[in-house]
């Protein structure tokens, strides 16, 4: 891991996917001893897959280091809270904990919006922590979409 805390690693990756013109999202996913399974950034643009979430992608390749569909030692840290497609792929992962920065109150789904882990249907809830890192992940987000305006 660069870094000194895997937000700071997450942040690190959305930077790489703003340099690469995605949306500047990263992720990371930790396992209980804090080692590093998997690190990405959103490819929905180079890939053209709308689901090329950083979040997917980590769990992605978390799941095949760990040759598991499960990985409930584990937690995420992203940048944004994550969205209702990516709060389910989490719940079905059965990550532990979720540790997000900026939150989303057009498209989240953990806090906002579908509020995925609170609804009867999902069958695995994992403990949530937002605000992690918040003013700089913002600040991120924000820029990245005012030069494009």
């Amino acid at each position: 891991m660069p870094t000194s805390s895997p937000m700071a690693y997450a942040l690190d990756q959305a930077a790489q996917a703003e340099r690469a013109q995605e949306v500047p999202i990263g992720a990371v996913i930790v396992d209980a001893a804090g080692t590093v399974l998997a690190a990405a950034h959103n490819r929905v643009e180079t890939d053209r897959d709308p689901t090329a979430h950083a979040e997917l992608l980590a769990i992605r390749t978390a799941c095949a280091v760990r040759e598991s569909k499960f990985l409930e030692d584990c937690d995420l840290y992203v940048t944004l809270e994550p969205c209702a497609m990516c709060a389910q792929a989490i719940a079905f992962a059965r990550l532990r904990r979720v540790y997000f920065g900026a939150y989303d109150p057009k498209g989240g789904g953990v806090e906002q919006g579908a509020r995925v882990f609170h609804q009867p249907t999902c069958h695995h809830r994992p403990e949530v922590y937002g605000g992690i890192r918040e003013a700089e992940c913002a600040a991120l987000l924000r820029d990245f979409f005012a030069a494009r305006r």
